[in-house]
């Protein structure tokens, strides 16, 4: 493995992307209502009322039964949009609505509330490539998750959503790299 930390992002990254291109529908499907599970449960534990929650690719964990969960029960529920200076906006989203964001991600569609809305969240969910034993999150790369987690003066808790198989022992970090305080996969819920 090369000694440059980005290199070795990008050959794990490329390595994972080709793992989850691989999973057959029965095991998305499985991973699917255990992630589902998982997030509820985390709900109940933290007791939030707000929260934040990406919408997923489809090589994702799928996020959508989960949010549609937190919809019927009243949570508030802000999804990111890209922005082109690299931050994130935020939105409820109206009428389920969704569109291709600046990197053909999923993004709802609705009235922007900037950046500073995800303040008022009780709890953060993140999609990620592999997190590892000390709660490294690797991302895909774009950098916007590190930036609005790094520039949050109180940060409510934030939890990583992976596939059991992401859940590693170590992954490669740089300077800008922030950690998360716990993750969930179709299994379990790990606090860090």
């Amino acid at each position: 493995m090369p000694e440059d930390p980005d290199v070795q992002k990008r050959v794990l990254r490329a390595e994972l992307r080709e793992r989850r291109q691989n999973m057959s529908a029965r095991e998305r499907e499985l991973a699917t209502e255990g992630i589902t599970a998982r997030l509820e449960e985390l709900i109940g534990s933290t007791e939030a009322t707000s929260l934040s929650c990406y919408l997923s690719m489809p090589t994702e964990p799928d996020t959508r039964p989960f949010v549609s969960w937190a919809e019927a029960r009243g949570i508030r529920v802000l999804f990111p949009v890209t922005r082109e200076d690299g931050l994130l906006d935020w939105t409820v989203g109206e009428e389920e609505t969704e569109t291709l964001g600046l990197f053909g991600a999923p993004e709802a569609v609705g009235e922007l509330l900037g950046p500073m809305a995800i303040n008022d969240v009780d709890l953060i969910v993140v999609p990620a490539a592999a997190i590892d034993a000390t709660g490294m999150r690797l991302g895909w790369g774009r950098g916007y998750f590190d930036k609005t987690l790094g520039s949050m003066g109180k940060c409510p808790p934030v939890y990583a959503v992976v596939f059991d198989s992401e859940f590693v022992e170590t992954v490669p970090r740089e300077v800008h790299d922030q950690p998360v305080n716990g993750v969930v996969t179709p299994t379990r819920i790990i606090a860090f």
